[in-house]
């Protein structure tokens, strides 16, 4: 990045002093540059964002087979548009790896998630998975967890959905109103604000990986 930043002038050692014509220019590339990595983050086009064909499922980060960015500069841009950090063993797409995240921001017609609307999502059990699971709401517009007045943005395997049955499946809800007598599986969303989710595997074992495994897709209920 060095040698672009020299093309604009920037270099260590000395005085950066865009002229006006300079500044109008940076400003517009800032803004074009942040909408470009939205693009990659939420828009994308790329097929290998896609986790099984047919679900809505995204890879949160796109990789390389060792869970490297390399010098993928979308990946990069994917990435920093949705999160500030990583560790090395995030995103390994192999059993037993660290951690493994989806990235689930549209319904199953393909819409993106609507905080005035409620979705239903089922996850089969068990989930494939040694140590737990969790699913976390984000707000699109600050990329940190929803805030609500319910003061919940996650539901998790070890605490909220600890007593669920180990076969079958668990329905999740999503939205500004809890089904009657699900309020134990459901997440607040906010009417008039966009949202997703990332669903985390902490020590993914392979039906994570094979497509023998995989939930559903958002469903709208109401």
């Amino acid at each position: 990045m060095y040698g672009l930043l020299i093309a604009l002038g920037i270099e260590h050692g000395k005085e950066f002093a865009p002229d006006a014509r300079m500044k109008a220019i940076l400003e517009r590339a800032a803004k074009a540059g942040r909408d470009r990595i939205l693009i990659s983050a939420y828009a994308s086009s790329r097929p290998d964002r896609i986790v099984w064909t047919d679900r809505k499922w995204e890879w949160a980060a796109l990789v390389s087979g060792n869970g490297d960015f390399d010098i993928d500069i979308e990946a990069r841009d994917r990435w920093c548009s949705q999160a500030t950090g990583s560790s090395p063993r995030m995103f390994l797409r192999t059993a037993g790896a660290g951690s493994l995240y989806w990235l689930g921001l549209r319904e199953k017609n393909g819409a993106y998630l609507d905080g005035g609307k409620t979705y239903k999502l089922r996850v089969p059990q068990p989930v494939p998975q040694k140590l737990f699971w969790s699913i976390t709401v984000y707000d699109n517009a600050t990329r940190s967890m929803i805030q609500t007045d319910q003061d919940k943005a996650a539901l998790r395997s070890l605490v909220e959905l600890k007593n669920v049955a180990t076969t079958g499946a668990t329905d999740l809800y999503f939205g500004p109103n809890a089904p009657a007598g699900k309020e134990g599986r459901w997440i607040k969303t906010i009417p008039g604000k966009g949202w997703f989710v990332y669903l985390r595997l902490f020590g993914p074992e392979a039906p994570a990986f094979d497509g023998s495994w995989k939930p559903s897709d958002f469903e709208e209920i109401a």
